[in-house]
């Protein structure tokens, strides 16, 4: 048991603007190091590259030795779990943009809530955040045709504009509610909201599942409703997500509506609303 753990002492400055790139920091990038060596590996500020130890406050744990423990008011330090391949990253207060981004493997929590951007292109491993996230959550990076490709995210709370664009593969719930454009031109996998929908659901969908275990949205006009069943899928489906527990939690015992598309993009998605 020798984890580390880092404690922001300054924030990115001077100016509210300036932000910190952390994604070279991780638990197999710290593994065999000293306090020394790790406060000696390099983040990025503006067009700086200063060491971490400028930043943060460095201390062992008796935490396992690939687990990494941050603490302070995060929201400007950007790509916390960058590209992660295992382990666990405990982020006790809010995580700024890209958070989880990339990430193939391993565990990350966010105990506050996430900029924008969180867990695009996420391939493996599990993002949870206890708050909310913002735009292009489970989406696909700037410039970039695929979204998230696979593993678990976890919103506690609410998502902004777009959860899901483009997303090719995985799991993603959220507890709360969801902003305009949820599952736009996805392609695959599974997306779960547990409260309200904003506008424009589902626009440009191919494949995939997208289920309201909450609040009904209203159908597009490019769904169709379902004629053949789907009871034993969904039993299937329902009681993957039912451990996630919160809204979901009762999702075996429910019956669904079923409706296809979106038929404008010749797409063969799913939406079902749970009644």
């Amino acid at each position: 048991m020798n984890g580390v753990a880092m404690r922001l002492r300054q924030a990115p400055g001077p100016g509210p603007d300036l932000r910190l790139d952390l994604r070279a920091i991780n638990p197999a990038a710290m593994a065999g190091l000293s306090l020394a060596q790790i406060g000696r590996l390099s983040v990025t500020q503006g067009r700086l590259t200063l060491p971490l130890a400028e930043f943060f406050d460095l201390s062992r744990t008796d935490l396992p030795d690939d687990e990494l423990r941050i603490e302070g008011d995060l929201a400007r330090c950007d790509r916390l779990g960058w590209q992660l391949g295992g382990g666990r990253i405990v982020i006790d207060g809010d995580a700024g943009d890209y958070a989880g981004a990339a990430m193939t493997a391993g565990e990350i929590q966010v105990l506050g809530n996430a900029g924008h951007l969180a867990a695009c292109e996420m391939a493996g491993g599990t993002l949870r955040v206890r708050g909310s996230v913002g735009d292009f959550a489970a989406s696909t990076l700037p410039g970039s045709m695929d979204g998230m490709r696979g593993g678990s995210f976890i919103v506690m709370g609410d998502a902004g504009a777009r959860f899901g664009d483009r997303m090719r593969r995985g799991t993603a719930l959220v507890f709360g509610d969801a902003g305009d454009f949820l599952a736009s031109r996805l392609v695959a996998g599974t997306i779960a909201v547990g409260g309200h929908a904003g506008l424009h659901v589902a626009y440009g969908m191919r494949r995939g599942s997208l289920i309201f275990a909450g609040v009904a949205p209203a159908v597009p006009l490019t769904f169709v409703p379902a004629v053949a069943g789907a009871e034993v899928i969904w039993q299937l489906l329902a009681r993957d997500l039912a451990r996630h527990g919160g809204p979901f939690s009762g999702l075996p015992t429910r019956s669904i509506e079923r409706h296809l598309g979106d038929v404008a993009a010749d797409g063969k998605g799913e939406l079902i609303i749970v009644r």
